[in-house]
């Protein structure tokens, strides 16, 4: 069995950022030009194009090609978040079988190195949080093609039609339990 849960809001405060070359922290963020000016740091979007030529989520993916060199501190999918289910689904289903459905960066694995971000489809947060249905995103898409694992979601309804989308190449029953708050 696969297990995919959504992503939430809070993470943890040792989450690591990725970094422009100049050294100031990414915040992920659905639309940055709404953001409050910072200077601390740059708010981007995972498909915006970053200082190297290269989209965030490209330098991401070949960030975690080398998972034992990790300069900036990322974390895996799964220890991201405050909340310690994510790492419970991980005791007892294991690393392979959980996944994060994540708004920022699509269907990730629980053990993919994953910098901070605050991107959400619950329409109560910030404007510039909120990804839009319409809003263009190149997410990843890690379940392994054509699985015939049963896949079960845990989420809220914002999220369904993510999930459907991003886990269509499974072959086995996908069952989603979700919240219609």
């Amino acid at each position: 069995m696969i297990v995919v849960i959504q992503c939430a809001a809070g993470k943890r405060p040792n989450a690591g950022y990725l970094l422009t070359p100049d050294g100031r922290s990414i915040d992920f963020v659905a639309h940055p030009q709404l953001a409050p000016i910072q200077t601390k740091h740059v708010y981007a979007r995972p498909d915006d194009v970053g200082e190297v030529g290269l989209t965030w989520r490209v330098q991401l993916r070949k960030y975690n090609e080398q998972p034992e060199r990790n300069p900036f501190r990322l974390l895996p999918a799964y220890q991201l978040y405050e909340n310690k289910c994510y790492r419970g689904l991980v005791s007892r289903f294991g690393v392979d079988s959980v996944y994060i459905l994540s708004a920022g960066w699509g269907l990730i694995r629980s053990d993919f190195l994953t910098p901070y971000y605050d991107i959400t489809f619950r329409k109560k947060a910030d404007d510039y949080k909120i990804r839009r249905r319409t809003d263009r995103y190149d997410d990843f898409r890690m379940l392994p093609n054509n699985t015939t694992s049963e896949t079960v979601f845990l989420g809220g309804k914002d999220y369904l039609p993510l999930f459907w989308s991003l886990s269509e190449n499974v072959k086995a029953k996908r069952i989603a339990f979700f919240l219609t708050l």
